[in-house]
């Protein structure tokens, strides 16, 4: 009746052991460490990187316990742990030396930090420490709203240019010839003189973009054609400014050696960026506003290719090194800048090879028309401009006239065209914004919050252990033992996901202690009322556990849904908490029930004749006081 077959107690045993293994890495201390990050935004960190890295401690003769590379994509950075800090400081000079070839301009950013030392072979079955949040790790919070009148005037003079560039280009300006347009508001009136060529006008400006919405109107003043920004496209507009400006951020935080940063929207327009671990505010914002601008400029072929070091250069060119250190000579004159580009994506080609797809707004395009018109078989280059220091992105040849939507060819592999995308785009935040708020958090502030969070949990759980087992007696002791499980539970599954740990996911963590004890006193006290009503300890305890779980699942279920509600609906540390809040629910629903009853079962189920459970003291009304 109370005995488990021999698969469930080996799932509990798998269970334990695998909440043990993801829980453990959160007891390593921490070991002084380097992180090394690029300071440009086409040196990209790689496996040579960590090679450079490891070459360049070997030769300053430091000893290391280790370079690896960890992250991914734009958050890729170089780790190197070190014994003392002596050697990390020693190795922050040689580092610096060694991997920047201009000190004033680093090509990379090498940055102190502390890392868990987690063994190797943890990390390899991905059993990492638990992040923590801004206060508990001390660092910089910033609220940044977009600024949404300054991108809906972008975009709505964009739409102006874009309207007069369309009907004056020489295929349409004498079937659309307007005579006049203007700004009103958030609209654009054309006018014209008759209503044939308004309606080719509108089959014109409709046929480019789905996202206007034309009115036919009339004046005083003759026929006009009102032309504004359908509402969603707006809205999609912000939204996509909001998502842009996030991956921009995340590009450049990375300069500031952060591990671990939380860069988020908030609502419609506004963003959140958290630096765990830094305190230089004026470093922090001069980062995060940085800006790069992107330039479009025609290869001076006066000058004889091959020849470009030797040659003399004229007035109106510079000397370059393109992505390969080979000399280039460009104009001085720009064709375009970035601002002028609306989106890039990475694509294939006519030919099926790798190439970079780019949507320019309206003015754009006829800058582009006018630059390329004359010069087809010529080389245009592209280049990024940041920190004042300019780097050559591309160099292809133009095939035809180019307008709005062109390509960039022969980019060699889809990596590259996608990391060539992704510069174009980010190059500078799409939409405006300002700091709202912000906030620095002291280090010794995180680290008093941790050790209270600590004494909470620790002192809420021995206060629970000694009520529970003066209570209930041994029952108790197993109500104690599944607490524990619960706890280790929910702490490895935190570590497992990489659940960012806040102060109110450790509230989160306290509440989850109460909520799963909770259910163990529910089966106690049902076990009780089995035995005042006469049944054998043995019938009293398969009842007990078997009609308690129905209350067990309708008031964890109810929880949950409240929990998950604050998981969609909220933000910031209102999720943090919810996430912590969601998962103790499912891990006290298993080690409530079925650890427990486990653990009931190996003590009590494998004897034959039981007479007696030690649960505390049965009260039967109208009876005599029983001890049981």
């Amino acid at each position: 009746m109370n005995r488990y077959p021999v698969w469930k107690y080996i799932l509990i045993v798998i269970a334990l052991l695998l909440g043990a293994l993801y829980t453990a890495p959160n007891y390593f201390v921490e070991s002084p460490a380097l992180q090394v990050t690029t300071g440009s935004s086409i040196l990209k960190i790689t496996n040579s990187t960590s090679e450079q890295v490891e070459a360049a401690l070997k030769a300053a003769g430091i000893a290391h316990d280790g370079v690896t590379l960890d992250g991914n994509e734009n958050s890729t950075s170089v780790r190197a742990r070190f014994a003392t800090t002596d050697a990390q400081f020693k190795a922050k000079l040689a580092l610096e030396r060694a991997l920047n070839r201009n000190p004033a301009e680093p090509d990379y950013i090498v940055t102190v930090n502390l890392v868990k030392n987690t063994p190797q072979w943890m990390q390899a079955l991905r059993a990492l420490p638990m992040n923590l949040g801004l206060d508990l790790r001390g660092g910089v919070h910033f609220l940044m709203q977009v600024d949404v009148a300054a991108t809906t005037e972008t975009k709505i003079a964009g739409i102006q240019q874009s309207v007069r560039s369309q009907l004056v280009s020489k295929d349409n300006k004498d079937e659309a010839r307007h005579s006049g347009i203007t700004r009103v508001g958030q609209t654009i009136e054309v006018r014209f003189d008759d209503a044939a060529r308004r309606a080719k006008a509108r089959s014109i400006i409709g046929a480019e973009s789905a996202d206007l919405l034309l009115t036919d109107a009339s004046d005083a003043n003759g026929l006009k054609l009102i032309v504004a920004l359908k509402p969603e496209a707006l809205q999609r507009t912000i939204e996509e400014g909001v998502k842009q400006n996030i991956l921009t951020l995340s590009k450049r935080v990375n300069e500031l050696g952060v591990s671990e940063p939380i860069i988020q929207q908030q609502g419609r327009d506004r963003i959140v960026v958290q630096l765990p671990g830094v305190q230089d505010v004026a470093r922090a914002k001069d980062i995060i506003g940085r800006t790069a601008t992107l330039e479009m400029r025609m290869v001076d072929d006066t000058v004889v290719p091959g020849m470009e070091s030797a040659a003399n250069i004229p007035l109106s060119s510079e000397l370059f090194t393109d992505e390969r250190g080979q000399p280039i000579v460009l104009l001085k004159d720009i064709i375009l800048t970035g601002e002028y580009i609306s989106s890039a994506i990475g694509t294939m080609d006519q030919n099926n090879q790798p190439a970079v797809s780019l949507d320019l707004n309206g003015n754009g395009g006829s800058k582009m028309r006018i630059a390329t018109r004359e010069r087809i078989g010529k080389r245009m280059a592209i280049l990024l401009k940041e920190k004042g220091k300019y780097n050559v992105l591309s160099a292809p040849v133009i095939n035809s006239e180019l307008g709005s939507r062109f390509q960039i060819t022969g980019m060699g592999t889809p990596q590259k065209a996608n990391e060539l995308a992704l510069l174009l785009r980010s190059g500078a935040l799409s939409a405006p914004m300002e700091i709202i708020e912000e906030r620095v958090i002291g280090p010794q502030l995180g680290a008093e919050n941790i050790t209270k969070g600590l004494y909470s949990t620790v002192y809420g759980f021995a206060a629970i252990a000694i009520f529970m087992i003066i209570y209930y007696h041994m029952f108790g002791a197993f109500s104690v033992v599944a607490l524990a499980s619960n706890l280790l539970f929910l702490l490895a599954l935190l570590s497992w996901m990489q659940v960012t740990l806040t102060l109110p996911g450790i509230a989160a963590i306290a509440l989850a202690l109460g909520m799963a004890i909770d259910a163990n006193v529910l089966i106690n006290e049902r076990i009780r009322e089995e035995l005042r009503a006469g049944e054998s300890p043995q019938k009293a305890i398969a009842a007990g556990f078997d009609r308690a779980w129905a209350t067990i699942l309708d008031s964890n279920v109810t929880t949950l849904i409240v929990g998950i509600a604050l998981l969609v609906f909220g933000s910031g540390p209102v999720r943090g908490f919810a996430v912590v809040h969601c998962l103790g629910i499912l891990t006290s629903m298993f080690s409530s029930v079925f650890v427990s009853r486990g653990v009931v079962n190996l003590w009590y189920g494998r004897k034959k004749k039981l007479n007696k459970v030690s649960i505390g003291t049965v009260w039967t009304p109208g009876l005599s006081v029983t001890k049981s």
